[in-house]
């Protein structure tokens, strides 16, 4: 279901000005919405991660919607948000406001 929930987001900001799909392939950026060749959300591991400034990934996970995104390499990311599946936040709304961020 929350891939599903990806390709409709992925459908709805492929739209938005600058903004390019996920490509086909393999390794780091592959399943990411870009905003001018830059990465603002991506889809890994069943969860929603998105790129935010660090006073709003702080205040997420203050408020358990989610961790600090970890590419794997045991050291959590202090600008992105790896969001809880179950959380009942809007994915529409965080990755906009993550374009928007990225997007500056």
């Amino acid at each position: 279901m929350t891939a599903e929930r990806f390709e409709d987001l992925v459908d709805e900001l492929q739209q938005c000005p600058g903004v390019t799909p996920p490509r086909i392939g393999r390794g780091f950026g592959s399943h990411a919405l870009k905003v001018h060749g830059r990465i603002f959300a991506m889809f890994v591991r069943g969860r929603l991660v998105v790129k935010l400034p660090r006073s709003r990934v702080d205040e997420l996970v203050e408020d358990g919607h989610g961790v600090r995104f970890d590419a794997n390499k045991g050291i959590p990311m202090k600008e992105w948000f790896s969001m809880d599946p179950e959380a009942p936040l809007e994915w529409s709304t965080l990755a906009r406001e993550a374009m928007a961020f990225v997007g500056k």
